[in-house]
């Protein structure tokens, strides 16, 4: 007898609920059932058919290859097909514009302002004004002043600005126009609508943070505007971020790409020209003041503030450096230089009054130059030669490169072309040199002094004629001691 299972049944109700296995009445077998002839375990393996490979091709060989026609590609006049531009999706932790912008530019406010209230803390250390509101008050009034804002103090207007504390503001926004981009996802990826949308939010903060620094300097005795603090600072601060903006975003290059080549070549000269007549303003103005060493040492030697208070005149002199260099390219140039009303210095002629007490002004010229120092004047026109020469330089280089590639076609390397960019690149050199004279004038205290510095559009048209003349006599000679 046997046991029952587990669940209390007996076996023969297991049995009854699991019947044998075996073929369905009416249904047959199972193979029948399921309608397929099913292999069994004993039938032979089926025979595979073998598919046939194709013969591979015979190598040609060297004469083959030799007498085989070439087929030259233009690659210049093939059609071009415009892809729709993709739209990628941006990061998901970017910043929001409006946030980021305003934060870079008061990063950069404060990385400008510093070194100006350091300085004027070591020139005001004798004379009462070492204290901290003292300190911060005249280092934001010289930090407006290098942003362009005039300032109305007891002796007159003030308004030549330190150029050299203006460049280094302007590097530093033009970081936050990169650092806002970055943080707003559009680095290597943004169109020029793009990159001026960065520039004007990190303005609107700029200009926002020279309004405050306007409030603040805005007192009996040193006066200034805060709307004219605003405007300065917004289009300061929207040129500078610009400029970063489309650098780091590539819209910059894309501009250059698509531009006619004529007008890229002949701005790039323009631009190398100014930079190098400016250059040798600065080289003219340093050995000016080297050679008078010892009037400047003895003007320095009569501010009794000692070692500290010296340091700080001499760093006061050095912020105005840019300055001597562009009236010292606006002397070499031919138009010259005023310090104060009805003066003047050019190579032809020196009528100065009393200079300013600053060891900057002992590089002056005493008079007119003769001689040898007539020379001078073909400075500049040697510098626009050098930036013809670069432009040549660089157009037969690549005109090199389109030749050795196969591509014989287009006007690069032509006498037109060439002649034409270093005919562009001479007003182009004039307007930025123009432009150059216009940010580094402006009045100093009282009536005597209301004129200080270049005439711009003496400089603009001095310029524009002879770095026209020197870059295409520059241009034209290397281009033709390169042959054909």
């Amino acid at each position: 007898m046997r046991s029952p299972t587990p669940d209390g049944q007996s076996p023969a109700a297991d049995d009854r609920r699991d019947p044998a296995t075996g073929p369905i009445p009416g249904m047959g077998s199972d193979a029948e059932a399921i309608g397929l002839d099913l292999p069994r375990h004993d039938d032979p393996p089926l025979a595979r058919e073998r598919v046939a490979e194709p013969e591979p091709e015979p190598e040609p060989d060297d004469a083959e290859l030799r007498n085989r026609p070439t087929e030259r590609l233009d690659v210049g006049n093939r059609p071009t097909v415009r892809l729709p531009r993709q739209r990628t999706a941006p990061p998901a932790g970017r910043a929001p514009l409006l946030v980021a912008g305003p934060v870079a530019a008061l990063f950069a406010a404060m990385f400008s302002f510093l070194p100006v209230a350091v300085v004027l803390t070591l020139a005001q250390l004798t004379e009462g004004a070492n204290t901290l509101g003292g300190a911060t008050r005249a280092g934001l009034a010289a930090w407006l002043l290098a942003h362009g804002v005039p300032l109305g103090t007891s002796l007159g207007p003030l308004g030549l600005p330190p150029l050299a504390v203006g460049v280094f503001a302007a590097w530093r926004v033009s970081r936050a126009g990169v650092h806002t981009s970055r943080a707003y996802g559009i680095a290597q990826r943004g169109s020029p609508l793009q990159a001026a949308a960065v520039a004007g939010t990190v303005a609107l903060g700029y200009g926002v943070v020279g309004t405050a620094a306007a409030l603040l300097v805005d007192q009996p005795g040193l006066e200034t505007s805060a709307l004219r603090a605003f405007l300065h600072f917004v289009v300061f601060g929207f040129l500078a971020a610009l400029v970063g903006a489309l650098r780091v975003t590539g819209a910059l290059r894309v501009m250059a790409v698509r531009m006619n080549p004529v007008l890229r070549d002949g701005i790039r000269t323009g631009v190398v020209g100014a930079v190098l007549v400016l250059g040798t303003g600065a080289a003219m103005a340093g050995l000016s003041v080297a050679l008078s060493g010892g009037d400047a040492a003895d003007v320095l030697g009569a501010y009794r503030t000692g070692v500290a208070g010296q340091v700080g005149i001499t760093l006061i002199c050095l912020a105005y450096a840019p300055n001597a260099a562009i009236w010292a390219a606006a002397y070499l140039l031919g138009p010259g230089f005023a310090v104060g009303v009805d003066t003047v210095v050019r190579t032809t002629e020196v009528d100065v009054g009393t200079l300013l007490p600053l060891p900057l002004a002992a590089g002056i010229p005493k008079g007119p130059v003769g001689g040898l120092g007539a020379l001078l004047l073909a400075v500049p026109v040697l510098a626009g030669m050098v930036a013809g020469w670069l432009l040549a330089r660089r157009v037969l280089r690549l005109r090199a490169g389109d030749v050795a590639a196969g591509h014989l076609g287009g006007r690069r390397g032509s006498w037109g072309s060439l002649v034409g960019a270093a005919a562009l690149g001479g007003p182009i050199a004039g307007l930025l040199l123009g432009a150059a004279a216009l940010v580094s004038r402006g009045p100093v205290g009282g009536p005597r002094l209301a004129e200080m510095g270049p005439v711009p559009w003496q400089v603009a048209l001095a310029g524009a004629v002879v770095v026209t003349i020197g870059a295409t006599v520059g241009a034209a000679a290397t281009r033709a001691l390169a042959g054909p």
